[in-house]
């Protein structure tokens, strides 16, 4: 099963609800005749809106993490979250030793490398 972005979905019904809409005013105010011509484009702009909420569903679907419950996301954001902090300990660690190690061959250039 391949991966999916948010990003890769589809997810604009607008306009095709819009074009249903449209198609059923018109057939209410049509001959009997055009009735029925407006009828089956309404009919099939049903069946596109049905078929593009099914591709959008199954590639909800293939996103990932959506198989994970709400208490699932959540321990996974606090542990991510966790490792966040840490490394950025570790970063301003880092930087503070590095700074030190300039301030200290700044002090006594005799001891330079």
């Amino acid at each position: 099963m391949g991966s999916v972005s948010v990003e890769d979905i589809d997810v604009d019904f607008l306009a095709l609800i819009y074009d249903i809409i449209k198609c059923v005013e018109r057939e209410n105010t049509e001959s009997a005749q055009s009735k029925r011509s407006e009828f089956q484009e309404s009919s099939q702009k049903i069946q596109e809106f049905h078929r593009k909420l099914d591709v959008t569903r199954d590639q909800i679907r293939k996103l990932p993490g959506i198989d994970y419950s709400k208490e699932d996301q959540i321990k996974k954001l606090e542990a991510l979250r966790k490792q966040l902090v840490l490394k950025k300990k570790l970063l301003q660690k880092y930087k503070d030793m590095c700074a030190l190690e300039g301030v200290k061959q700044y002090l006594n250039p005799s001891n330079a490398n």
